[in-house]
């Protein structure tokens, strides 16, 4: 079977300004980067119309009403500090959500065996009725909703690697019985939350949090306590929140990821996915700001996806 890639054209109209991290080429560079492979177990996929309906299962119905009343219609706007809007952010911004829900039908349908969205903007940060870190949507928890609510799946795994802590992503789910969320990340840092002592009402929250300076062999130690997490729960889907910030290169945080441990920390989790969900897995991105690292990364990452097919 093949892995299946959904990006949009949309992506390029979220127009965050000149010199901010979160920009147009971050997609671009992928999706370049993949298709001068031409792999032919790649199949290609846009994003499909997301109703208010299935966001707002995840999102407070206010804070949605708000956010489609928040774009502007020329120049900029900010929703917080660092997440800046454009007019071509809302489609692009529905469609980043709407990519995960496409993703999940096609492995549900059997269309591929998993998929990466390679979508902006990123979305693990935003809670139900807040938008923070460049995040509007909380793409992956929506897709999370998603499965629970369309699939009656009872056992949903999130694992988030990305250097930040997906602090959006355990607020939604800190509650809920279904859902392990798992997150390494730097710590102390941006944005303050993911200490070990965050563990969720039913013990489904597992912050690995990791000082400045972590190194590739450090993390992968440090990692084996996701993966008895994951062994422990016995997911039957699970989401990534592909961040590639932990890279070396990146500019935005301090751990000293290289570009093959993305391609092993996938592997890893694609080992427990045979186990327990015949492989059903879908990856979206999240984070990563060198634009080499984060296109030679996220190639290593996709091409995990590709050799468990």
């Amino acid at each position: 079977m093949k892995t299946g890639l959904i990006t949009s054209t949309t992506y390029q109209n979220h127009d965050t300004g000149p010199g901010h991290p979160e920009q147009i080429a971050r997609v671009s560079v992928i999706n370049e980067n993949l298709k001068r492979f031409d792999n032919k177990n790649i199949l290609w996929k846009k994003p499909s119309l997301i109703s208010d309906d299935i966001i707002k299962e995840t999102h407070d119905a206010d804070y949605v009403d708000l956010i489609k009343n928040s774009f502007p219609t020329k120049g900029f706007s900010s929703l917080d500090g660092d997440t800046i809007i454009s007019p071509g952010s809302r489609q692009a911004t529905f469609d980043a959500a709407g990519s995960i829900i496409t993703a999940i039908d096609g492995v549900q349908n059997k269309d591929f065996k998993n998929a990466f969205c390679n979508i902006r903007p990123p979305g693990h940060h935003s809670s139900q009725n807040k938008s923070a870190g460049f995040c509007i949507l909380n793409n992956v928890g929506i897709g999370a909703k998603y499965l629970i609510k369309r699939y009656e799946y009872k056992k949903v795994a999130i694992v988030d690697f990305d250097v930040h802590h997906g602090n959006g992503t355990q607020d939604i789910f800190y509650d809920n019985k279904n859902v392990l969320f798992i997150s390494t990340h730097q710590y102390p840092y941006y944005p303050g939350t993911g200490s070990e002592k965050e563990k969720g009402k039913f013990n489904n929250i597992c912050n690995i949090p990791l000082p400045a300076g972590t190194n590739s062999e450090e993390y992968l130690n440090a990692f084996e306590l996701a993966l008895k997490k994951l062994n422990e729960f016995r997911p039957e889907f699970i989401l990534i929140s592909a961040g590639f910030d932990g890279h070396e290169a990146d500019p935005l945080a301090q751990l000293k990821l290289k570009t093959e441990d993305f391609y092993i920390i996938t592997k890893r989790i694609l080992e427990i996915s045979k186990k327990f969900c015949n492989g059903k897995i879908v990856s979206i991105l999240e984070g990563g700001y060198d634009l080499k690292a984060l296109a030679d990364s996220a190639k290593r990452h996709v091409d995990a996806l590709l050799e468990s097919n």
